[in-house]
């Protein structure tokens, strides 16, 4: 039996009046993606719809595209923008009366606008809002807006100062020496520096993808023919009113569709961030690991809990939960773009479902980048952790000696046969300390440069030119 006892929650607010949240980014989380919600929300793409139906009117009478009208006074349409600038809760929650009643929420757009016109002394350009337009072609032209602001004015922005600490990271530690994990197994040394750059460079070379999104929108008509437009006002050139309208909302103009722009643009931008989020999630993987092993030391937050029972914990938090928000920012991504690519013949209404769900997208993402961002101002390199590990696998040099025994071999010292099969019988599968390694190379009959220059390396200068290749950051 259901317990009827307690408060219905569904029903309730907090004191300040706000609804108790569903989802986490409007809740727990919605300090970390409040930027997102002035480009991504509901209320933000009615703002944008008003905005462009606003824009579109005064494009029409700015270009007399239509017989028997003329530009406005700088006046009006000063007040036509107003009504964009100037839209808050109150306008959010009479467009949502107007809804209820056309039960279509760009015709209570029109509606909104239709309704401040006869302040603004031009009531008689009613007929104008919306005119030649379906609703698919403010939609589209609004979410292009909306994203494009989105991308880059909250997005990118994060995106590209994690990528900068990252960086910043990889030149303080340039010279760090680390043991490589190849397949999880003691191989090659590097540094801590080289790493890191490694990610930052692979970071910055998808937002430089990013960066490069053409935003593209369309306004003509219900298929794309512009007949309403040529069969109301045969003689105005409606491809160049559009293409100029388009581009002055700073998209791309697509000549070429149905009653939807087709959406290519978005798959393609939200595959670029996913594959960005994703290779984030992979060194959230890779940092996490370190911690395991005691390469990075994690500083504790005064007064912070690692566990309820285990006072001793100080847990790396901020990956872990940085990993769960990547993929499902991955998986909306993955969803839309496959979704949004495809429309049954000339127009369905798939797209209008799931678009809504582009803020939830980016949220995920933007909260998993300042996750990440927290947790690795929260560490510090084990530099003796690092120096032990090297000094532990002194058989990482095994590579180094067989290759010199190789150009040895070529350059006609003898005694250099089977360089490999005779390192692979001295290290495989076992360690092999200082002393061993350098009894090997003295006994291997080598050049004197080349005995000396082996006798000289340890595990923690065979790094090669890691160092110098995080320069390439620059």
């Amino acid at each position: 039996m259901a317990d009827t006892s307690r408060v219905n929650l569904a029903s309730t607010s907090t004191p300040s009046g706000v609804p108790l949240a569903l989802g986490p980014l409007d809740g727990r989380y919605s300090g970390a993606v409040a930027a997102l919600v002035d480009y991504l929300s509901e209320a933000a793409l009615n703002r944008d719809r008003v905005h462009v139906e606003v824009e579109w009117l005064i494009h029409l009478t700015r270009n007399a595209v239509l017989p028997g009208t003329a530009p406005l006074t700088s006046d009006q349409e000063a007040a036509l923008r107003k009504i964009v600038t100037s839209f808050d809760g109150q306008s959010v929650a009479e467009l949502a009366e107007l809804e209820r009643v056309t039960v279509h929420d760009v015709k209570a757009v029109e509606y909104f606008i239709g309704r401040r016109l006869p302040e603004i002394g031009i009531a008689s350009l009613k007929p104008l809002v919306h005119f030649g337009c379906t609703s698919e072609d403010i939609n589209n032209l609004s979410y292009a807006v909306g994203i494009k602001g989105a991308v880059e004015n909250v997005w990118l922005p994060a995106a590209r100062a994690l990528t900068a600490q990252i960086s910043g990271m990889a030149r303080e530690s340039a010279a760090v020496p680390m043991l490589s994990r190849t397949h999880g197994q003691p191989a090659t040394p590097t540094t801590l520096g080289k790493e890191l750059a490694v990610v930052a460079h692979r970071l910055d070379r998808q937002l430089k993808r990013i960066e490069r999104t053409e935003y593209l929108g369309k306004i003509n008509g219900a298929t794309g023919t512009f007949a309403a437009h040529y069969a109301s006002v045969p003689g105005a050139d409606w491809q160049r009113v559009s293409q100029d309208f388009v581009e002055g909302l700073g998209l791309t103009w697509n000549p070429l569709t149905t009653q939807i722009e087709s959406h290519d643009w978005q798959a393609e931008l939200y595959a670029d961030v996913a594959r960005f989020n994703r290779i984030l999630h992979n060194f959230c993987t890779d940092v996490w690991s370190y911690i395991s092993i005691g390469y990075f030391a994690q500083v504790p937050v005064e007064g912070a809990t690692g566990s309820s029972t285990m006072p001793h914990k100080v847990n790396p938090i901020r990956f872990e939960n940085a990993e769960a928000n990547l993929e499902i920012s991955c998986s909306l991504l993955d969803v839309l773009g496959a979704t949004l690519v495809t429309s049954r013949w000339q127009r369905d209404l798939t797209d209008s479902s799931s678009q809504r769900n582009i803020g939830v997208a980016f949220g995920h993402s933007l909260l998993a980048l300042s996750n990440v961002a927290k947790g690795l101002e929260r560490l510090d390199v084990a530099g003796p952790v690092l120096a032990a590990d090297l000094d532990s696998n002194w058989e990482v040099l095994g590579e180094a000696v067989q290759m010199v025994m190789r150009a040895e071999g070529i350059a006609g010292v003898p005694g250099m046969d089977d360089p490999y099969e005779r390192l692979k019988e001295l290290t495989r599968g076992q360690r092999v300390d200082g002393a061993r390694m350098q009894e090997f190379v003295s006994g291997l009959g080598l050049s004197t440069g080349a005995e000396n220059r082996l006798m000289a390396l340890t595990p923690a200068t065979y790094t090669g030119i890691a160092e110098q290749l995080v320069d390439h950051l620059k």
